[in-house]
């Protein structure tokens, strides 16, 4: 317990460490650090603990707001300057000086045709991905298992056909055109030609080797059926090797034949074409036979894969095209509103110097607002956060006179685009404007403020203070079967306060230690 201790109070002290550097831009870190403690208090029992080891925190990916934390105070009601968010030619102002609009209004954009057509693609390939989906989810239709049963039958049968064919093909091949050839090509086989001695022998030999596969080839075929030709296709293209093998000599005896008295140059030639014939019809026969088997055991693999049903990893492959495909429809959505300067309260527009077909930069300021009454929130961020900062973000606020259980809703207004340097540390002067009126705001009232600055999707996020430092490189103290081991991270830039995106070395179901072991 003395060992959970000491490591649960490093916790304490990285993460308090973090409040009091952050005091400069955070003046309510005092009632920041008291709830901190009262957390922390019941730390052990929140997080769980591993032995001696210290507390303990399970990894489990998600998805997490990213956050910049000030304070602020509140002021009465002024104007607010506005202006574009990126450069472009202005395509419309749809507003005049003195027209009254609400918040969300768009004032004036400028050209956007390409980004709203690009949207409309992106939202098209998100309905084909979830379509996708959730087709993948409900599993293999009936009509698609009778289509793919149907295939595997047909299949069959074309094999069954395929077989027949190179029986007869091989038969007519020996019998009805070799055979013309030989005397007794049967019984006693013997070349009715004069060729070379040594070729005469093999072929006659041949002949009477094969009569045997002819005869147990017949025996198959009478067995043919649907159940069994895929074993017997298997044994007919040996067969079929066979043949080719004794047609392939018989070619050459021809073409080593020499007339004689009783045969001539134009009988060698006749039955050269012969058996060219013959061969060629085997060749066809032999090719269809592959084909037709490699057809049959495709289908088949195919009514077992829809028999089977989606598997896990395909599933999870459509939802990361899902979940791909929607970050290409916000990013296509904040690059349109990017083009656009939207009312970001309720009140009364005070300048419009913004003209249709004037091109216009991030800097300039074109239009004015001023707000009907509602009070608005300064603050001054301080640079390491001020990128994640934009006009639009929302915001909640509590005020110290009411407490943290009283929330009002805001939004950033207008982001100074020059520093100001606040006890030497150089923050952005940033106004927020309360969405409501409300009675129990009241001017010069301190206030906390958490943007939301964005969101990190399926990421791992740990508390900062669970992190270590060795020789410069980061790691955390993994827990397996009660004992700690270090292993290096890599970070990526901090979500919220106390808290450190991982960018790799964890994995879900990991478990560390809330106090790296040093």
């Amino acid at each position: 317990m003395v060992a959970y201790c000491i490591q649960y109070t490093r916790v304490v002290h990285s993460v308090v460490m973090r409040l009091l550097l952050e005091r400069l831009v955070f003046p309510g870190w005092r009632y920041a650090l008291a709830g901190l403690v009262v957390v922390i208090a019941g730390g052990y029992f929140f997080f769980g603990h591993s032995g001696n080891l210290g507390a303990t925190f399970s990894i489990a990916p998600g998805d997490f707001k990213e956050q910049v934390r000030v304070s602020g105070t509140v002021t009465a009601a002024k104007d607010v300057d506005l202006g574009f968010a990126t450069s472009g030619r202005i395509s419309g102002t749809y507003v005049k000086v003195g027209q009254h609009v609400g918040a969300g209004t768009v004032i004036a954009e400028t050209e956007n045709g390409d980004l709203i057509a690009m949207l409309a693609q992106k939202r098209s390939a998100l309905d084909e991905a979830q379509a996708n989906l959730a087709s993948l989810e409900a599993g293999t239709r009936p009509e698609e298992l009778a289509v793919a049963s149907t295939a595997v039958t047909s299949a069959e049968a074309a094999l069954v056909d395929a077989v027949q064919s190179a029986y007869t093909a091989s038969d007519d091949a020996v019998h009805n055109k070799a055979d013309t050839l030989f005397a007794n090509p049967r019984t006693d086989p013997k070349l009715t030609f004069n060729t070379s001695a040594g070729i005469k022998g093999t072929v006659e030999q041949g002949r009477v080797a094969i009569e045997p596969v002819f005869t147990n080839w017949a025996q198959l075929i009478g067995t043919l059926s649907t159940a069994n030709v895929a074993d017997i296709a298997k044994r007919s293209q040996m067969y079929l090797m066979q043949v080719k093998a004794f047609l392939a000599d018989m070619n050459l005896t021809i073409n080593q034949g020499f007339p004689d008295t009783t045969t001539t140059t134009a009988t060698l030639s006749s039955y050269s074409t012969t058996l060219a014939t013959a061969r060629t019809n085997v060749n066809t026969a032999a090719t269809a036979l592959t084909t037709n088997s490699t057809a049959l055991d495709s289908a088949k693999k195919n009514l077992l894969l829809k028999q089977a049903g989606s598997t896990n990893e395909s599933i999870a492959a459509k939802q990361a095209a899902v979940a791909a495909a929607v970050a290409d429809v916000e990013n296509a959505h904040a690059a349109i509103t990017k083009t656009r300067v939207v009312a970001p309260f309720s009140g009364t527009v005070t300048r419009m110097d913004a003209k249709v077909g004037e091109i216009v930069s991030p800097t300039a300021s074109l239009i004015g607002m001023q707000s009907d009454g509602l009070f608005q929130v300064e603050t001054f961020v301080p640079e390491v956060t001020i990128a994640r900062v934009a006009v639009g973000n929302p915001a909640t606020t509590t005020l110290d006179a009411y407490g943290s259980s009283i929330t009002f809703s805001t939004t950033v207004v207008a982001v100074d685009p020059a520093e100001t340097v606040k006890d030497g540390v150089p923050t952005y002067k940033t106004t927020l404007s309360f969405l409501s009126a409300d009675s129990r705001i009241r001017s010069g009232m301190t206030a906390d403020v958490v943007m939301e600055t964005g969101v990190l999707r399926n990421a791992i996020v740990i508390p900062a203070g669970a992190i270590g430092t060795k020789n410069g490189v980061s790691y955390v103290s993994i827990v397996d079967k009660g004992t700690a081991t270090a292993r290096t991270v890599t970070t990526g830039p901090s979500p919220a306060v106390g808290q450190a995106e991982i960018r790799s070395g964890l994995s879900a179901g990991d478990t560390i230690l809330l106090a790296p072991v040093p």
